[in-house]
């Protein structure tokens, strides 16, 4: 029974509902949504467009995806934003007033825009809804579709009362057709489009163009209203002729054959290699005419291109001109990718056997307890004799570099290689001056100091000139190769000037400069070390030519009267018997008889004898004696680079928060503060730790004024509360402080390790790495050159691309680990900038700018061609007979004589004479060439269908180029009875 009951239920019975929407019924309607959504309804009257607005103005877009069954579509509205949209809001529109769309159609302020919507430049329009398929989807091709998309618009725009017109993209896309409707109060306009690939014969000038236009009203009127013409035709120069680009290309030559000096080396090149401005486009018009005026027809024309009330010139820009200055920073940037080392670009051989060797012999050097000739040296022989090294094994066809060239950047980047060696005293003193040069203003300038921003190194010093050499041996010696052996050429001169006690030329004296880049950092602490060495072998000549007898006293008075000359607290002069193998120590008799002697006055109660004594501190005595409180030679802080710093403070972090560990820390830190009380201690015997907190901390010392016991007032001091607290490390530091003078304690600074920490840090660079550390000073060398270079243009942009590029790269440079896909941006901007600068050079050069034939007319020249930068398009002022239209008159003619092979007159263009009026079919060369494109535009306003209907716009925009033929137009009609 179950069974049988459910076999009636278990058939399916299908119904058709005819009032169900079908797919077009729900695509018409999503179209209304999308209307209404975007407050699309209705009719918003607006006052007519100013001149130039549709291209000045600002034009914003909305897009919407709407589907028609599983085809999609995309709904965009395009409309001008004008500032006086609220003011215009508050008047109420007319009942019967066309559409503003209508009204668009006959208005002539914006006629021809150079930069808008294709629908823009054809209809004159300022607000309009695109309906285009989507992304992905094929084409609109079939008449029954495109009819079905012209229906479902017009039905929407009648449900929602929409006045904005609606157009619907059929075809390929390129072709770029479109048609729409716009409908108003019982007026409607159809937006119609045709286009062919080739002109009709028929249709090849204004005569024809008028019978088609004439036609398509089919106005019923007898004297038919006149037709308003506007006309524009473009020529198009490509061939400069005598305006070659004025770009002076590099000396091959003189590069590859070593001949470069310094001063080429220390320039980057600059602008492009072709001409970025590849044409000139011409436009004259003819903004109002009408059918009787003017002729043009398949046998004669009037319209001559000099004659034109009105000329505007627009550029073609060359698409990414090669430029010198990019080239150069994009061949530098690839570096940073590449991730061979020195010995794997240049191959392992006998030189790297040589190398072990010498670098043992360095050290060797180093335990030797004989000094170093130095007078027998100079600084020529031993650049010399160091590029002997490195090559002795090397075949001359192995070299990227060849001798001249090497020779040549090594000079330029070690100039005091130069001086003449005939006294080494001069060539010290001059290299000393050459080391710290640079005018004291161009220091304080912005620019000098532009290092501090990117982190890069000063424009004088080594560092930034080996980042230009780098740069211009990559470019143009060898790439990679070349860079590896430029590198390891100057690896091994730093190990040379290390080893005889050069100091390294171009870097600023003092410690490593934080603000630079860590390449930099190191080079500076490596002259550092030389320095201190210097000063501990010249320390240690100084004691040996003293007698035996007087070589203590000798050497501690020597101590205190070179201490006067230099900066206070710090002497290098009396180190030469300091401890371990690095400083020559007194005999053993000596120091048993000077450690006798101060036992034995300890043992008498004895004041032990001042040592290392600078000079007294002001007024101010010992508190437990009358004795002056002298400042003491200490030892100068250790110097360090970044990279040392982070390391020593992972060291600090990595101690915990324990007590243990905050101990340990305060250890570590407090090293140099031990030193310089054992340097107190034996300047101010009896000293206690009140008198060195008085000269070291002064702030921790409080003095205050009490009565003593006879009632007279007294200042009576005493350490701060932070001095007293129990286990302060500064008690600690100074019960543990023996009595020992600063040249008889331990180095705080270990100059020769660390000097040949800094020489393998250079030695295992890689290229690539030393392209990164040497990419901030390339950036800024480029920016300097590009603001160099605008400095002579003046050019408002590029100044604000400039500033801009620069504060990116600051930003970016900045950080402990920079983004190099970002820096490549930078790159990108720099070769920008470049790019318009060349464009600006070339634009001059073709209008003579700069000459002085120009007169008073080279302000109004600079003028025009700093807008052609600028702007889509600028007027001429003038048109043909003005300075720049005579000029651009002249350019048309040279080019039309070069082309037809004709000669060319002294005296060509210079103005309108009779011949420029001669029929184009003349025997005579014409001054311009057949125009690449011809723009005709129709306009009137005519009752339609019936004479007795509303006279409303027509237009019809004409496109003839010798691929091209298109006609838009726009055909009103009233519907009131039709």
């Amino acid at each position: 029974m179950m069974a049988a009951d459910s076999d009636p239920e278990s058939e399916v019975f299908e119904i058709t509902d005819f009032t169900t929407a079908s797919e077009w019924e729900r695509f018409v309607s999503r179209v209304e949504e999308v209307l209404n959504d975007w407050k699309l309804i209705g009719n918003n009257s607006n006052k007519p467009p100013e001149k130039g607005e549709y291209t000045s103005g600002t034009w914003e877009e909305k897009t919407q995806d709407i589907n028609f069954a599983d085809f999609k579509f995309s709904v965009t509205h395009h409309c001008l934003k004008q500032e006086s949209e609220e003011g215009e809001g508050k008047e109420e529109p007319e009942e019967d007033a066309f559409p503003t769309a209508m009204q668009d159609l006959l208005c002539m302020n914006n006629d021809f825009p150079p930069r808008a919507h294709c629908l823009v430049r054809w209809y004159g329009m300022r607000e309009f809804v695109v309906i285009s398929p989507g992304a992905n989807c094929e084409a609109v091709i079939s008449e029954s579709k495109c009819n079905l998309l012209l229906s479902s618009i017009s039905i929407s725009l009648a449900n929602t009362g929409c006045q904005v017109p609606m157009f619907v993209q059929i075809q390929q896309k390129w072709r770029r057709m479109y048609h729409g409707e716009c409908q108003g109060l019982g007026v409607r306009t159809d937006f119609e489009m045709v286009h062919l690939r080739k002109v009709p014969s028929q249709y090849n000038h204004l005569s024809g163009l008028l019978d088609i236009f004439k036609s398509k009203i089919g106005c019923p009127l007898t004297p038919l209203p006149p037709i308003n013409i506007a006309i524009r035709f473009t020529y198009v120069l490509q061939d400069w002729q005598q305006y070659s680009w004025p770009q002076q290309p590099p000396d091959f030559d003189a590069l590859l054959g070593g001949e470069v000096g310094g001063v080429e080396f220390g320039k980057l090149p600059f602008g492009a290699c072709e001409d970025p401005i590849s044409e000139l486009h011409l436009a004259t018009t003819w903004p109002h005419l009408t059918e009787g005026i003017v002729v043009d027809n398949d046998v004669y024309s009037d319209l001559d291109p000099l004659q034109a009330p009105h000329w505007s010139v627009r550029v073609r820009k060359a698409d990414s001109p090669t430029c010198l200055l990019g080239d150069f920073l994009t061949e530098f940037f690839k570096l940073c990718s590449k991730k061979e080392s020195t010995e794997e670009i240049l191959g392992r051989g006998p030189v790297e056997e040589e190398g072990k060797d010498d670098i043992s012999h360095a050290l060797s050097k180093l335990t030797e307890p004989t000094a170093v000739p130095i007078p027998k040296l100079s600084v020529s022989n031993m650049v010399h004799s160091a590029r002997k090294r490195i090559r002795r094994h090397r075949r001359v066809d192995e070299s990227p570099l060849s001798n001249d060239v090497l020779n040549s950047i090594l000079l330029y980047l070690f100039p005091d290689a130069a001086i003449d060696k005939s006294s080494s005293e001069n060539s010290e003193s001059k290299a000393s001056q050459l080391n710290t040069d640079g005018k004291p203003e161009e220091k304080e300038s912005d620019d000098y100091n532009l290092y501090n921003q990117l982190k890069s190194a000063p424009s004088d010093s080594l560092t930034y000139r080996l980042a230009l050499c780098v740069c211009l041996v990559n470019f143009y010696h060898g790439g990679v190769r070349a860079v590896a052996h430029l590198w390891q050429e100057f690896v091994l001169e730093m190990r040379y000037r290390w080893e005889n006690n050069y100091l390294v030329y171009g870097l600023a004296s003092g410690p490593p400069d934080l603000r630079c880049c860590l390449l930099h950092q190191k080079l500076q602490m490596l002259n550092c070390c030389i320095e201190r060495k210097r000063a501990r072998d010249d320390g240690r000549k100084t004691a040996e030519g003293g007698k035996e007898k007087e070589r203590e006293r000798g050497r501690e008075r020597k101590s205190a009267e070179m201490g006067r000359e230099v900066s206070p607290g710090k002497s290098w002069d009396s180190w030469s018997d300091s401890e371990d193998e690095f400083f020559e120590c007194l005999s053993d008799t000596e120091e048993m008889k000077e450690a006798g002697s101060t036992d034995g006055e300890k043992g008498g109660a004895k004041v032990a004898k001042p040592d290392g004594r600078l000079h007294p501190h002001g007024k101010l005595t010992l508190l437990n004696s009358q004795e002056p409180l002298y400042i003491p030679v200490t030892q100068e802080p250790a110097p360090m680079t970044e990279d040392l710093l982070e390391e020593q403070s992972e060291v600090l972090a990595k101690l915990g928060t324990s007590a243990e560990g905050a101990h340990l820390r305060a250890r570590m830190q407090s090293a140099c503060l031990l030193s310089d009380m054992e340097s107190f201690k034996a300047a101010n015997p009896g000293c206690t730790l009140e008198d060195f907190v008085r000269w070291y901390s002064p702030r921790d010392y409080v003095e205050e004024e009490v009565v003593d016991e006879n009632g007279d007032t007294v200042v009576r001091g005493d350490l701060s509360a932070r001095m007293k607290i129990p286990g302060n490390m500064w008690m600690e530091a100074w019960a543990t402080a023996k009595t020992t003078p600063a040249r008889r304690q331990r180095r705080l600074f270990d100059d020769t390790k660390e000097a040949e920490k800094v020489l393998h840090y250079l030695a295992v660079q890689k290229p690539a790495d030393l392209t990164r550390h040497l990419l901030p000073c390339i950036l800024h060398a480029a920016i300097l050159k590009e603001k160099e270079e605008e400095s002579v243009e003046d050019i408002l942009s590029v100044r604000k691309a400039i500033q801009q590029a620069t504060s990116h790269a600051s930003k970016l440079l900045r950080h402990p680990s920079p983004d190099y896909k970002k820096l490549e941006d930078v790159i990108t901007q720099l070769i920008a900038v470049e790019t318009v600068i060349a464009r600006s050079r070339s634009l001059k050069a073709k209008f003579g700018i700069g000459k002085a034939e120009q007169g008073d007319n080279a302000e109004d020249l600079e003028r025009f061609v700093s807008s052609l930068l600028e702007e889509p398009e600028v007027s001429v002022i003038g048109a043909g007979r003005g300075p720049a239209g005579s000029i651009i008159h002249k350019l048309f003619v040279s080019a039309q004589r070069a082309a037809l092979l004709a000669p060319l007159d002294e005296d060509t263009g210079r103005g309108g004479g009779a011949d420029d009026k001669k029929p184009m079919g003349g025997a005579s060369v014409p001054d311009f060439p057949p125009p690449a494109g011809r723009e005709i535009l129709l306009r009137t306003c005519v009752p339609r269908p019936a004479p007795y209907s509303k006279a409303l716009p027509q237009r019809l925009f004409c496109v003839l180029m010798r691929e091209d033929f298109r006609l838009a137009g726009a055909f009103s009609s009233d519907t009131s009875f039709f």
